[in-house]
């Protein structure tokens, strides 16, 4: 094999590990909130609480779990690549879990509106059932995300009457890079990103009708 080809190959690694860090998993609330502030009626609450709002999400949704996931992971001594180890995946699952449970518990407490609950709620949702199916089959939790925004983004096209239909395709194109960025990392097989997404849409699409 030639050094350009090397060369080549270490760059498309890169390039993936780069996509899957941007894309992290627990983006989907704070993205799913701020197309709520843009295109549903909640675009006509203050900018000050509209902000506290997306700072209380981003803290316990992104922040949070981050933080803890990856001091558990230092903890333990293991590298990204060593913790997506399907039997090493349930204490990650059961931080975020617990992070997510507390920001719907806050949100209750602060009677916010009905719909960035029945957001969270979703995003909660999706994690816990990626958990469960990780006990006997690992699963996309990257897709799972961005199937659970991609069936937001259609839901609340239907409730708000706006057309999702150029915001769908953008979360398409990224899904598509996102797994084949996971495929290349050799963290899922093919089945396993599909199935992410699956989960993530249909998971979505019933907590936000359901809620």
């Amino acid at each position: 094999m030639s050094s350009k080809t090397i060369s080549r190959e270490k760059k498309v690694i890169l390039a993936a590990k780069a996509v899957s860090i941007f894309f992290t998993p627990f983006y989907l609330p704070l993205v799913g909130m701020m197309v709520l502030f843009v295109f549903s009626y909640l675009n006509l609450l203050p900018w000050a609480y509209k902000l506290m709002v997306l700072i209380m999400v981003y803290f316990f949704t992104i922040l949070l779990p981050t933080l803890l996931i990856h001091l558990y992971r230092r903890a333990q001594g293991w590298t990204l690549i060593e913790l997506g180890v399907r039997e090493r995946r349930m204490v990650p699952y059961a931080i975020s879990i617990v992070c997510y449970l507390c920001c719907v518990y806050l949100m209750q407490m602060l009677h916010m509106p009905h719909f960035m609950g029945a957001l969270v709620v979703g995003a909660l949702v999706v994690q816990v059932v990626c958990a469960m199916i990780n006990v006997v089959w690992k699963i996309s939790t990257h897709m799972a995300a961005i199937g659970g925004l991609t069936g937001g983004l259609f839901v609340f096209g239907e409730l708000f009457s706006f057309n999702p239909v150029w915001w769908i395709a953008a979360t398409l194109l990224v899904a598509g890079v996102l797994g084949s960025s996971r495929m290349i990392l050799r963290q899922h097989t093919l089945p396993q990103v599909v199935g992410g997404f699956a989960v993530g849409l249909v998971c979505a699409v019933a907590s936000i009708v359901l809620y």
